[in-house]
């Protein structure tokens, strides 16, 4: 890890600042989701990990809370006071809420942070429902802050670029492994940019607009957030191919199983040293001979240097910015996220 730069302080680990951020969000997050309809609110909670199907309280994991560490730090790092940022926070967390409800009806994943997911919890109308309600309600929360229209043509623009790069995913999958048609990683950054980036960048820029930040800090945020969003999409791949399943708690060579085009995947897809590759992945191929060959054509090491590349570029961001001690645990964050578990 690089040394800081000596006018920002040395920050507080990583888990005590999403821990930090989450408690102050959370209560207006609550707030927010008992707004909703009351069986809306419901499955909302289920998705949370705040109850049990049928509204019973529950402890189970939740998120880590990125989203809204990033919409109350950028608060601080514009000098401002976290609190200013929570808008933000909860705007951008019931976005990614219902985002995740969506995503796992469109990819038929049946669990979500080790549970049923929403769609198979209580069903695949009701999941679509709710999601619609948490858009719904994020737009509302956002338009009640001070500097609401702006803040919501912020998330708006976001919310396009999430389409724009969730299209492109889904689009990937019948696209063929060889060939001119082929995906490039060129187009993976760019979707990665677009369906994890967006948001990211968003709740920084966000926070910092709530905390009275000029539009250089703002535009500084929201393009540091989309390079943190391309790395962390790359070390989930990583992790999706070579991770501990006792610690991502999915099965080891799952992706390839699944045949996804992730990142490592397409890298090694350019490399003649991978000629039999589209034949080992998918649910007949041989994940194990998958993953060894990917590696062996530098599929991993590609991902992980690109990852730590887009970090860099984050950290050059936001070292700029005038509110140190926050500065110093966006950079805190940005090495706990990119160098988890791996």
């Amino acid at each position: 890890m690089s040394a800081l730069p000596p006018a920002v302080q040395a920050p507080p680990p990583a888990l005590d600042t999403l821990h930090r951020c989450r408690a102050l969000v959370r209560p207006a997050l609550a707030a927010a989701v008992e707004r909703l309809h009351p069986w809306m609110a419901e499955i909302a909670a289920y998705s949370f990990g705040w109850c049990e199907v049928g509204g019973a309280p529950a402890a189970a994991p939740g998120g880590k809370g990125v989203r809204q560490a990033l919409a109350v730090l950028g608060a601080e790092s514009a000098g401002g006071d976290g609190r200013a940022g929570i808008p933000a926070a909860v705007a951008v967390e019931l976005v990614h809420a219902f985002s995740l409800l969506h995503d796992d009806i469109m990819d038929g994943d049946a669990t979500r942070r080790r549970r049923p997911a929403v769609w198979k919890a209580y069903g695949t109308g009701p999941a679509v429902l709710a999601g619609d309600a948490l858009f719904a309600l994020a737009v509302e929360t956002l338009a009640a802050a001070p500097g609401g229209p702006g803040a919501v043509r912020l998330l708006s623009a976001a919310l396009a670029d999430l389409v724009r790069g969730q299209a492109d995913d889904l689009l990937f999958t019948a696209r063929p492994c060889a060939g001119p048609e082929r995906v490039t990683p060129g187009e993976y950054r760019a979707m990665a940019e677009h369906k994890t980036g967006a948001l990211l960048g968003c709740a920084a820029a966000l926070g910092a607009a709530l905390g009275g930040a000029g539009e250089r800090a703002v535009t500084a945020l929201d393009r540091a957030g989309r390079h943190l969003g391309v790395a962390f999409q790359l070390v989930d791949d990583v992790l999706g191919i070579w991770g501990d399943p006792e610690v991502t708690g999915k099965p080891v060579g799952g992706d390839l199983r699944e045949g996804k085009k992730t990142f490592p995947v397409l890298f090694a897809l350019g490399s003649p040293a991978a000629r039999r590759l589209p034949a080992l992945l998918g649910p007949a191929g041989c994940a194990e001979e998958a993953a060894a060959l990917i590696e062996e054509a530098g599929g991993r090491t590609a991902a992980l240097a690109e990852a730590r590349a887009r970090t860099a570029l984050a950290r050059e961001l936001i070292t700029g910015l005038p509110g140190t001690g926050a500065a110093g645990e966006l950079l805190g964050l940005l090495d706990h996220l990119v160098d988890r578990d791996l």
